[in-house]
């Protein structure tokens, strides 16, 4: 029930330090850094490329629906789901939500294979989980450790009381299941805390309750709606205290 995802998507030329040098052939071991950084003392042809990228998803119920991270599909012009039976499906995408880093995909197929969801408020730190994904899109890697913390909040990530482990996630884990001991689905491996860029022993799932959640909106209408408050700040003037019975206004 474990899925590989590759995307596709057509980045548009933008001018003046984002184009090939114009002689230089796309045989070239100098086209890539000038491609990236520009040609030097002015602005080539515009014109457009490809960039892939990989990342990992899981079947939740057996007509086709999929659960992936937001960013793993977030922009892409082409989506394909890889099946562990090497079929490959092209899929559409029915939602994203950026703020949970949630999206729902959808294959057309029948009668396959789907995780079993569990219940992450039954997860107790200390436990151990197991990671399946497709690090550097190497399919189908298991990688173990245990729960290291429950409900974290991370910085800019107001909507999303993350599970912390120490399983080893890499990019290409991205939308990928965590698994408790009984084989049930309790997260979405996320995203990591890193200085380098690779794995330092810190990693964050969304707990499968919050996805679930999630999914069933964006399946009903495409996108999430959230409720908000607001607080307005005013001076409190005579009129006011004396319609809020306010007895004092200096103190």
């Amino acid at each position: 029930a474990v899925v590989n995802i590759s995307t596709t998507q057509t980045v548009h030329g933008g001018g003046m330090g984002m184009m090939p040098f114009p002689n230089v052939p796309e045989d070239d071991p100098f086209y890539e850094f000038f491609r990236r950084f520009g040609p030097p003392g002015g602005q080539g042809p515009q014109q457009d490329y490809k960039t892939q990228s990989l990342g990992s998803g899981f079947i939740i119920s057996g007509d086709g629906y999929i659960l992936t991270n937001a960013h793993v599909v977030n922009d892409a012009d082409e989506v394909i789901v890889k099946l562990t039976d090497k079929r490959e499906f092209k899929a559409k995408i029915i939602g994203i939500d950026r703020r949970s880093d949630v999206s729902l995909l959808k294959i057309d197929a029948t009668n396959l294979p789907r995780v079993t969801l569990g219940d992450p408020s039954q997860l107790k730190v200390g436990e151990w989980v197991v990671a399946i994904g497709s690090p550097f899109g190497l399919e189908n890697t298991v990688t173990a450790g245990i729960v290291s913390a429950k409900g974290r909040a991370l910085p800019q990530e107001n909507y999303v009381p993350f599970i912390q482990t120490d399983v080893a996630i890499n990019p290409g884990n991205s939308g990928g299941p965590l698994f408790n001991m009984k084989g049930e689905v309790v997260g979405i491996n996320s995203q990591i805390f890193s200085r380098s860029g690779g794995y330092m022993g810190l990693s964050f799932a969304i707990p499968i309750d919050v996805a679930m959640d999630v999914q069933n909106q964006l399946k009903a209408g495409g996108k999430v709606t959230r409720g908000w408050l607001g607080i307005n700040i005013q001076e409190i003037s005579k009129e006011l205290a004396d319609s809020f019975g306010m007895k004092n206004t200096n103190g």
